[in-house]
């Protein structure tokens, strides 16, 4: 697989190869709110029918892993690392579009404490996470 360049907010981003094999959409709004979308095929689920915990997890450290780039620098830009993520699960999905939507809720000049949530296309609550995130210099 290989990584794209888009616009997402006004700013250039590389898809990162993971985004690329799930196929989850990201978007950053002007108040630097980020929304991931995905809609869930059958690839995305478990033996049982129901979106996989991975999947909720990999969507929710996107949309909470965003919301702190943007807490550290205005144009997301913030090279960072998931120092904790946990995740609370709510209800269970099937096929149909997911939303994580995420805020951040304080942090210091390293660290950035994050909520988020995901909702099924009905609006309703499939899980919420708490994150950590810390500001590394990149290599």
């Amino acid at each position: 697989m290989t990584s794209e360049t888009h616009d997402v907010g006004g700013r250039e981003i590389s898809d990162p190869g993971c985004q690329n094999m799930v196929g989850y959409e990201t978007k950053i709004d002007a108040s630097g709110i980020c929304t991931v979308t995905l809609e869930v095929e059958a690839r995305h689920l478990n033996r049982h029918g129901i979106l996989h915990g991975g999947m909720v997890a990999t969507v929710m450290d996107v949309a909470c892993g965003n919301t702190a780039a943007q807490y550290f620098d205005p144009d997301g830009r913030a090279a960072l690392v998931t120092i904790a993520l946990n995740l609370s699960y709510i209800a269970s999905t099937k096929i149909g579009q997911v939303v994580a939507t995420a805020r951040a809720i304080g942090g210091g000049k390293s660290t950035a404490h994050v909520l988020g949530e995901l909702h099924d296309a009905d609006g309703r609550l499939v899980a919420t996470a708490t994150a950590i995130f810390r500001r590394i210099n990149p290599r």
